[in-house]
């Protein structure tokens, strides 16, 4: 059997591939017994310093915090970043060239600086020009960063997703009298969503990542930062930091399960309801919907 993109193996390859499984397999369990044996050489399997996770304190004053302020800043990014990064990558595409060209500039700008220099530039900007507490500052400054790199990134997502359709979808909307914005919103958005999702959800999990900059140069008390105050507390650093990992793992884990689900679903929707239509003369026949081929109706050729 073979592929659009590439031939089905075959025997001599399956055995190649077999044998490359093998080998990884066996690398990994060495790399992970050497991982082991290293940290009970330094101490760092002792049950004292991994009993503080056990306990409620090390969750409730440090770790669960930080993960709701991590969880609070990516929340808000996503919220705002997502619509912003349609409208400008919307704009990119507008035929109008005083609305093509500054949506571009303000997309190339922000895409091009770092998101943490952003973030830099957010703090001292509401440091000097608002009177934002500065015991919000940093979530604000945060936010703001992740949302300008973000909404810049995201909105080469839309517009790529955009363009990846095929062109009769906008000559069929062009030729029932449908109009651009119309064009755009009921015809091009609905259908490559699909296609834009797996670089969507890509980028919401470097959101929740880059959070950790705003704990290491702007004191925002996200998951990272609440590990370096855990671990001064209990003199556990390499645990500490283990497990922060893991939660993360987990969050971000959590995001592309959700979204292979929400894929699947929006695929699933986009087939073929089996729906029998009447015939001009009467009897019923099946009808397939356009582009998905002939409908069987059980009766055979």
């Amino acid at each position: 059997m073979t592929s659009v993109l590439y031939d089905a193996p075959g025997p001599r390859a399956k055995r190649r591939n077999i044998i490359y499984t093998i080998v990884f397999l066996v690398l990994l369990a060495l790399g992970i017994w050497w991982t082991v044996a290293e940290m009970s050489d330094k101490g760092q399997l002792e049950w004292s310093l991994w009993k503080p996770f056990t306990e409620s304190a090390a969750w409730t004053t440090y770790l669960l915090p930080g993960l709701g302020n991590t969880l609070k800043a990516a929340a808000l990014a996503m919220i705002i970043a997502l619509p912003l990064g349609a409208v400008f990558g919307i704009a990119r595409l507008s035929d109008h060239r005083w609305v093509r060209v500054p949506a571009g500039a303000v997309v190339e700008f922000f895409r091009a600086i770092p998101v943490l220099i952003l973030m830099l530039f957010a703090n001292e900007f509401y440091s000097s020009y608002t009177g934002i507490s500065s015991d919000v500052r940093p979530l604000y400054a945060v936010v703001t960063g992740l949302v300008l790199y973000n909404a810049s990134v995201l909105a080469e997502v839309v517009r790529a997703g955009i363009l990846s359709l095929p062109k009769g979808q906008s000559e069929a909307a062009k030729a029932i009298g449908l109009r651009k914005g119309q064009t755009m919103t009921s015809v091009l958005l609905p259908q490559s969503i699909t296609a834009m999702l797996p670089a969507l959800v890509s980028q919401l999990v470097v959101i929740v990542k880059d959070t950790a900059l705003g704990g290491a140069l702007l004191a925002f008390a996200e998951l990272l930062s609440a590990q370096g105050t855990l671990s001064a507390n209990y003199a556990n650093t390499i645990p500490s930091f283990i497990v922060v990992a893991l939660i993360f793992i987990v969050l971000n884990l959590i995001l592309t399960t959700f979204a292979s689900w929400l894929e699947g679903r929006l695929r699933r929707g986009k087939r073929s309801t089996g729906a029998v239509l009447t015939a001009p003369g009467g009897a019923e026949e099946p009808v397939a919907e356009p582009g998905l081929g002939k409908i069987d109706d059980g009766r055979g050729a």
